[in-house]
């Protein structure tokens, strides 16, 4: 007996269905109903509004950004291209100790609050305030949110360059309470920034004590990623056991040219580390690395391209050390006239970066700066860069792996509950690509490109870029915190 054939919204059709897991990929068709995915196998029998075929290209589950600073962007560019054209279907916001929220500013927004915008930017003093205003920009790809340390420091304080006070640290986790029960997934820190460089571990530790009942973690740009690197990670380490939740170190890399060569011992590090705690890590595909110009990291044993400056805008673009020689001054002088100011640090090998991101630990976020006028190119370009230069190119790892990095390993770990795997049931966060021509079009000259080879993202179901266009539906949405998956308290750790 023959059944009704059954009905979709959408129908994909002769795909190589890379699932997220990490396992190798199947020829599928995958059905969506209601923002979902209702059914995976062969689906001769059934009908939908809209057959896509895929042709035996990839499809995989929209990949997920770890590491963003997209807080204020997903709000004022809704549309947000730079992640939807790579595939990007959930953003999580509020890294390196800076969030929008909550936010109450006294003046202008601290360095590298900065990064997220000038003082108007920051309208939301409690997080549900932020979560509200999500919703109502509706924008292209899910947001998932950090609290910032060094925001929830610059709302309690008078002052950043010292310790808080215990009713200082009182004020501080009574704003991240509010923020964990409207579902913020945890807390962030950026012990390196000027700003939160004078708070002691302690500081961090109290902070985080919360997090454990929440289902939260804690996720930091270390104190440093420079020589004293493994100091650092043992900090990391230390918040983690003492508020009993799991840490996911930032952008991990070996900064400085005396610290190249040392990831294998800052990866046995994380090893030794992780079979007694849960930690993992991410990192972006790149030996650069960008922020807000710190004069500190003007040695002059690497390059820094200024890529804006508030004195001196014309500068964008050039090296600090042909700006040191146009004005007839040293490297240093030159940073301090320029700041504040936007820099590429030309800090890291090759080698190192990829130790780092072919570990199994580690995770894929871009780390991309919305607001730079000329931002480094991972903002557009992180995730084809993964697929097309590191796994197709260079062989670097597995397709299948890569697509585990970007999906199903940070689903789990931030608590996204049923997303980052194409599953029966799960949101139908998507994207179709090409292996043989999926490749990051962005570059340090032309940073604003979108990505080659990504043919179709879908976001909770709706079909959100198509053939190189936006369709100008999006259907993203702030992301609670959900429960760890499959029944593990820490998730995929």
């Amino acid at each position: 007996m023959h059944s009704h054939p059954e009905a979709a919204d959408t129908l994909i059709v002769g795909a190589q269905l890379y699932d997220g897991t990490g396992a190798p990929p199947v020829e599928r068709d995958v059905a969506i109903r209601d923002g979902r995915i209702a059914a995976i196998g062969n689906l001769s029998n059934w009908l939908a509004e809209e057959v896509i075929e895929a042709n035996g290209r990839a499809l995989a589950p929209g990949f997920i950004d770890v590491h963003t600073h997209d807080d204020t962007h997903v709000i004022r560019s809704p549309q947000m291209l730079p992640k939807i054209t790579q595939g990007v279907t959930t953003v999580i916001v509020g890294n390196c100790g800076i969030s929008a929220s909550p936010v109450s500013l006294k003046g202008d927004p601290p360095d590298p609050m900065n990064l997220l915008g000038e003082r108007d930017a920051f309208q939301y003093p409690t997080f549900a305030a932020y979560v509200e205003a999500v919703n109502a920009a509706r924008p292209a790809v899910n947001v998932g949110a950090l609290i910032g340390h060094t925001a929830l420091r610059s709302n309690q304080m008078d002052r950043l360059d010292r310790a808080a006070t215990a009713t200082e640290i009182d004020g501080m986790r009574a704003q991240l309470e509010e923020a964990l029960s409207n579902g913020a997934l945890g807390l962030s820190s950026g012990l390196a920034y000027g700003s939160a460089f004078s708070a002691p571990t302690e500081e961090v530790m109290a902070l985080a004590e919360p997090l454990a009942a929440a289902g939260a973690l804690y996720t930091t740009h270390m104190r440093t990623e420079f020589d004293a690197i493994l100091d650092a990670m043992d900090e990391a380490y230390r918040v983690g056991r003492h508020a009993h939740v799991p840490v996911v170190i930032s952008h991990l890399k070996c900064a400085g040219p005396s610290n190249w060569g040392r990831s294998e011992e800052v990866l046995k590090s994380l090893e030794g580390a992780r079979r007694l705690q849960p930690i993992g890590c991410d990192c972006y595909p790149y030996n650069r690395s960008s922020s807000t110009l710190d004069v500190k990291q003007v040695t002059g044993d690497i390059d820094i391209t200024i890529t804006w400056s508030e004195p001196h805008p014309e500068m964008a673009g050039k090296l600090i050390r042909e700006i040191a020689a146009e004005w007839g001054v040293t490297q240093q002088e030159a940073g301090k006239r320029l700041q504040p100011a936007g820099a590429v640090y030309h800090n890291m090998s090759e080698d190192d970066v990829r130790r780092i991101l072919s570990h199994p630990a580690t995770m894929v976020g871009s780390d991309g700066l919305p607001n730079d006028p000329l931002p480094h190119p991972r903002l557009w370009g992180a995730f084809p860069r993964v697929l097309g230069h590191y796994v197709r190119d260079a062989g670097l790892l597995p397709l299948e792996e890569a697509v585990r990095k970007m999906t199903s390993l940070s689903a789990r770990r931030f608590g996204l509950a049923q997303r980052g795997e194409v599953h029966i049931g799960y949101h139908a966060d998507l994207v179709l690509f090409d292996p043989a021509k999926v490749r990051d079009a962005a570059t340090f000259e032309k940073p604003q490109q979108a990505a080659d080879g990504i043919d179709a993202v879908w976001v909770n179901g709706v079909l959100a870029y198509r053939d190189g266009a936006v369709t100008g539906e999006r259907a993203g949405h702030f992301v609670a915190r959900g429960a760890a998956s499959k029944g593990d308290a820490h998730g995929a750790f």
